[in-house]
Protein backbone atom coordinates (compact mmCIF):
# COMPACT_ATOMS: atom_id res chain seq x y z
CA UNK A 1 0.00 0.00 0.00
CA UNK A 2 1.10 3.40 -0.71
CA UNK A 3 -0.90 5.78 1.44
CA UNK A 4 -0.90 9.98 1.13
CA UNK A 5 -1.77 11.75 4.38
CA UNK A 6 -2.47 15.50 4.12
CA UNK A 7 0.32 16.06 1.58
CA UNK A 8 0.69 19.60 -0.37
CA UNK A 9 3.07 20.89 -2.36
CA UNK A 10 4.30 24.17 -3.39
CA UNK A 11 5.83 25.13 -6.52
CA UNK A 12 7.05 29.00 -6.08
CA UNK A 13 4.07 30.71 -5.13
CA UNK A 14 1.61 28.36 -6.52
CA UNK A 15 -0.33 25.55 -4.00
CA UNK A 16 -0.10 22.74 -6.63
CA UNK A 17 -1.52 19.71 -4.35
CA UNK A 18 -3.21 20.74 -1.37
CA UNK A 19 -3.96 18.26 1.58
CA UNK A 20 -4.50 15.01 -0.46
CA UNK A 21 -5.45 12.09 1.36
CA UNK A 22 -4.75 8.57 -0.97
CA UNK A 23 -3.99 5.57 -1.04
CA UNK A 24 -2.70 2.77 -3.57
CA UNK A 25 -3.22 -0.90 -3.65
CA UNK A 26 -1.44 -3.36 -5.27
CA UNK A 27 -2.90 -5.96 -7.58
CA UNK A 28 -5.05 -2.52 -8.77
CA UNK A 29 -5.20 0.13 -11.76
CA UNK A 30 -5.50 3.29 -10.54
CA UNK A 31 -6.15 6.02 -12.26
CA UNK A 32 -5.51 9.91 -11.95
CA UNK A 33 -7.51 12.38 -13.61
CA UNK A 34 -7.89 15.85 -13.94
CA UNK A 35 -8.26 18.50 -16.29
CA UNK A 36 -4.76 20.45 -17.01
CA UNK A 37 -3.34 21.75 -13.78
CA UNK A 38 -5.15 19.40 -11.61
CA UNK A 39 -1.37 18.49 -10.19
CA UNK A 40 -2.05 14.98 -11.62
CA UNK A 41 2.37 14.85 -12.49
CA UNK A 42 3.05 16.82 -9.27
CA UNK A 43 1.04 14.15 -7.16
CA UNK A 44 3.30 11.10 -9.35
CA UNK A 45 6.56 13.15 -8.32
CA UNK A 46 6.05 13.36 -4.97
CA UNK A 47 4.46 9.64 -4.37
CA UNK A 48 8.29 9.18 -5.41
CA UNK A 49 9.89 11.52 -3.10
CA UNK A 50 10.87 13.72 -6.13
CA UNK A 51 9.30 17.50 -5.28
CA UNK A 52 9.56 18.80 -1.64
CA UNK A 53 6.16 18.23 0.31
CA UNK A 54 4.67 18.56 3.54
CA UNK A 55 1.89 15.37 4.42
CA UNK A 56 3.35 11.97 5.14
CA UNK A 57 3.86 9.47 2.40
CA UNK A 58 4.44 5.85 2.94
CA UNK A 59 5.43 2.84 1.56
CA UNK A 60 3.86 -0.29 2.89
CA UNK A 61 3.71 1.34 6.48
CA UNK A 62 7.54 2.95 6.07
CA UNK A 63 7.65 6.91 5.71
CA UNK A 64 8.96 7.13 2.15
CA UNK A 65 11.86 9.60 3.21
CA UNK A 66 13.19 6.50 5.19
CA UNK A 67 13.83 4.39 2.50
CA UNK A 68 16.68 3.85 0.83
CA UNK A 69 16.68 5.44 -2.58
CA UNK A 70 18.36 2.06 -4.13
CA UNK A 71 15.40 0.86 -1.97
CA UNK A 72 12.73 2.92 -3.62
CA UNK A 73 14.42 2.12 -7.02
CA UNK A 74 13.46 -1.12 -7.15
CA UNK A 75 10.60 -1.20 -5.96
CA UNK A 76 8.55 1.62 -7.54
CA UNK A 77 9.61 2.42 -11.06
CA UNK A 78 8.61 5.74 -13.35
CA UNK A 79 7.79 6.65 -16.53
CA UNK A 80 7.65 10.40 -16.60
CA UNK A 81 5.69 11.93 -19.58
CA UNK A 82 8.76 13.54 -21.48
CA UNK A 83 11.25 11.61 -21.33
CA UNK A 84 13.97 11.43 -23.66
CA UNK A 85 17.22 9.37 -23.59
CA UNK A 86 20.02 11.43 -22.90
CA UNK A 87 22.13 8.57 -24.92
CA UNK A 88 21.91 6.90 -28.29
CA UNK A 89 22.23 3.74 -27.17
CA UNK A 90 21.19 0.02 -29.08
CA UNK A 91 18.17 -0.64 -27.03
CA UNK A 92 18.86 -3.59 -25.40
CA UNK A 93 21.17 -2.10 -23.38
CA UNK A 94 18.67 1.12 -22.93
CA UNK A 95 16.43 -1.04 -21.53
CA UNK A 96 19.74 -2.58 -19.30
CA UNK A 97 19.63 0.15 -17.71
CA UNK A 98 16.76 -0.59 -15.77
CA UNK A 99 18.36 -3.54 -13.99
CA UNK A 100 20.77 -0.75 -12.58
CA UNK A 101 18.89 -0.49 -8.92
CA UNK A 102 19.70 -4.65 -8.53
CA UNK A 103 23.39 -3.93 -9.15
CA UNK A 104 25.79 -2.62 -5.88
CA UNK A 105 28.62 -1.74 -8.25
CA UNK A 106 29.55 -2.44 -12.37
CA UNK A 107 28.97 -5.85 -12.32
CA UNK A 108 28.33 -8.05 -15.52
CA UNK A 109 24.87 -8.67 -16.72
CA UNK A 110 23.62 -11.92 -14.89
CA UNK A 111 21.28 -14.19 -16.65
CA UNK A 112 18.35 -12.79 -14.31
CA UNK A 113 18.92 -9.40 -16.04
CA UNK A 114 18.76 -10.47 -19.30
CA UNK A 115 16.20 -12.45 -18.76
CA UNK A 116 14.15 -9.61 -17.17
CA UNK A 117 15.23 -7.53 -20.35
CA UNK A 118 14.06 -10.16 -22.79
CA UNK A 119 10.42 -10.47 -20.83
CA UNK A 120 10.39 -6.55 -20.65
CA UNK A 121 10.57 -6.32 -24.59
CA UNK A 122 8.53 -8.74 -25.25
CA UNK A 123 5.66 -7.78 -23.42
CA UNK A 124 6.11 -3.93 -25.06
CA UNK A 125 6.69 -5.72 -28.61
CA UNK A 126 10.08 -3.91 -28.78
CA UNK A 127 12.33 -7.37 -29.29
CA UNK A 128 12.43 -6.42 -33.10
CA UNK A 129 13.85 -3.11 -31.66
CA UNK A 130 17.02 -4.53 -29.14
CA UNK A 131 20.38 -3.97 -31.77
CA UNK A 132 18.87 -0.70 -33.32
CA UNK A 133 19.95 2.30 -31.94
CA UNK A 134 17.25 4.42 -29.78
CA UNK A 135 17.45 8.13 -32.30
CA UNK A 136 16.07 5.54 -35.12
CA UNK A 137 13.18 5.03 -33.76
CA UNK A 138 9.59 6.47 -33.87
CA UNK A 139 8.18 8.32 -31.36
CA UNK A 140 5.86 5.32 -30.13
CA UNK A 141 8.55 2.94 -30.75
CA UNK A 142 10.72 5.13 -28.07
CA UNK A 143 8.06 5.25 -25.95
CA UNK A 144 7.70 1.59 -25.69
CA UNK A 145 11.04 0.55 -25.26
CA UNK A 146 11.40 3.40 -21.75
CA UNK A 147 8.28 1.15 -20.83
CA UNK A 148 10.43 -2.02 -21.56
CA UNK A 149 13.25 -0.12 -19.18
CA UNK A 150 10.86 0.30 -16.31
CA UNK A 151 9.61 -2.91 -16.54
CA UNK A 152 12.95 -4.76 -17.10
CA UNK A 153 13.38 -3.12 -13.06
CA UNK A 154 10.64 -6.01 -12.09
CA UNK A 155 8.90 -2.95 -9.65
CA UNK A 156 6.05 -3.80 -7.39
CA UNK A 157 4.84 -0.53 -8.25
CA UNK A 158 4.39 1.67 -11.71
CA UNK A 159 4.05 4.93 -11.79
CA UNK A 160 3.75 6.38 -15.31
CA UNK A 161 2.59 9.50 -16.36
CA UNK A 162 0.62 9.50 -19.83
CA UNK A 163 1.79 6.73 -21.42
CA UNK A 164 -0.64 6.61 -24.41
CA UNK A 165 1.17 10.16 -26.01
CA UNK A 166 2.65 9.45 -29.29
CA UNK A 167 1.06 5.69 -29.81
CA UNK A 168 -1.16 4.41 -32.31
CA UNK A 169 -4.38 3.08 -31.68
CA UNK A 170 -3.29 -0.59 -31.61
CA UNK A 171 -0.18 0.39 -29.57
CA UNK A 172 -2.57 2.31 -27.51
CA UNK A 173 -4.98 -0.77 -26.87
CA UNK A 174 -2.08 -3.15 -26.11
CA UNK A 175 -0.28 -0.65 -23.38
CA UNK A 176 -3.76 -0.49 -21.87
CA UNK A 177 -3.71 -4.41 -21.67
CA UNK A 178 -0.46 -4.49 -20.61
CA UNK A 179 -0.98 -1.72 -17.54
CA UNK A 180 -3.86 -4.61 -16.54
CA UNK A 181 -1.88 -7.52 -17.15
CA UNK A 182 1.02 -6.12 -14.37
CA UNK A 183 -1.83 -5.52 -11.96
CA UNK A 184 -2.88 -9.10 -12.67
CA UNK A 185 0.52 -10.18 -11.66
CA UNK A 186 0.37 -8.57 -8.49
CA UNK A 187 1.70 -4.80 -9.44
CA UNK A 188 0.70 -1.60 -8.05
CA UNK A 189 -0.27 0.12 -11.39
CA UNK A 190 -0.80 4.15 -10.97
CA UNK A 191 -1.35 6.30 -13.85
CA UNK A 192 -2.11 9.48 -15.12
CA UNK A 193 -4.78 9.53 -18.03
CA UNK A 194 -6.26 12.50 -20.10
CA UNK A 195 -8.77 10.07 -22.14
CA UNK A 196 -11.58 9.18 -19.56
CA UNK A 197 -12.83 6.27 -21.74
CA UNK A 198 -9.49 4.67 -21.84
CA UNK A 199 -9.63 5.13 -17.84
CA UNK A 200 -12.41 3.92 -17.40
CA UNK A 201 -11.95 0.84 -19.64
CA UNK A 202 -8.89 -0.54 -17.29
CA UNK A 203 -8.72 1.35 -13.69
CA UNK A 204 -10.01 -0.76 -10.96
CA UNK A 205 -10.10 2.62 -8.97
CA UNK A 206 -10.06 6.27 -9.96
CA UNK A 207 -9.03 9.30 -8.58
CA UNK A 208 -10.04 12.96 -9.42
CA UNK A 209 -8.03 16.29 -8.93
CA UNK A 210 -8.78 19.46 -9.66
CA UNK A 211 -6.65 22.73 -9.11
CA UNK A 212 -4.60 20.71 -6.86
CA UNK A 213 -7.45 19.42 -4.73
CA UNK A 214 -8.62 15.60 -4.17
CA UNK A 215 -12.89 15.35 -5.14
CA UNK A 216 -12.79 12.19 -4.86
CA UNK A 217 -11.84 9.04 -5.04
CA UNK A 218 -12.83 4.98 -5.00
CA UNK A 219 -13.59 2.07 -7.15
CA UNK A 220 -14.23 3.39 -10.89
CA UNK A 221 -17.30 3.02 -11.05
CA UNK A 222 -18.24 5.12 -8.42
CA UNK A 223 -15.58 7.94 -9.38
CA UNK A 224 -17.34 8.18 -12.90
CA UNK A 225 -20.53 9.65 -12.24
CA UNK A 226 -21.83 12.91 -14.35
CA UNK A 227 -21.72 15.01 -11.11
CA UNK A 228 -18.43 13.83 -10.14
CA UNK A 229 -16.50 14.73 -13.50
CA UNK A 230 -18.75 17.77 -14.39
CA UNK A 231 -17.16 19.15 -10.86
CA UNK A 232 -13.66 18.20 -11.80
CA UNK A 233 -14.04 19.15 -15.75
CA UNK A 234 -16.14 21.94 -15.07
CA UNK A 235 -18.73 20.51 -18.02
CA UNK A 236 -21.17 18.13 -18.42
CA UNK A 237 -21.37 14.59 -19.52
CA UNK A 238 -23.12 11.38 -19.76
CA UNK A 239 -21.86 8.19 -18.41
CA UNK A 240 -23.67 5.06 -20.05
CA UNK A 241 -22.48 1.18 -20.34
CA UNK A 242 -21.20 -0.29 -23.71
CA UNK A 243 -22.81 -3.57 -24.92
CA UNK A 244 -19.70 -5.26 -22.70
CA UNK A 245 -20.69 -3.41 -19.81
CA UNK A 246 -18.14 -1.28 -19.34
CA UNK A 247 -18.74 2.24 -18.79
CA UNK A 248 -18.52 4.64 -22.04
CA UNK A 249 -18.20 8.74 -21.02
CA UNK A 250 -19.23 11.38 -23.51
CA UNK A 251 -18.50 14.93 -23.04
CA UNK A 252 -22.19 16.48 -23.89
CA UNK A 253 -22.78 20.22 -24.96
CA UNK A 254 -23.29 23.11 -22.66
Amino acid sequence: MITLNQVSVSLGKADVLRGVNASFARGRVTAILGPNGAGKTTLLRATLGLVPHTGAISLSGTPLNAIPARERAQRIGYLPQLNAPSWNLRVADLIMLGRTPHHMHHTAASPNDHAAVFAAMAATDTTQFAARLVNELSGGERARVLLARVLATQPDWLLIDEPLNHLDPKHQREMLRLLQAQAAHGSGVIVVLHDLNAAAQIADNALLLRHGALITQGPASVVFTPENLAQAYDMPFTVSKNEQGGLMITAKDD
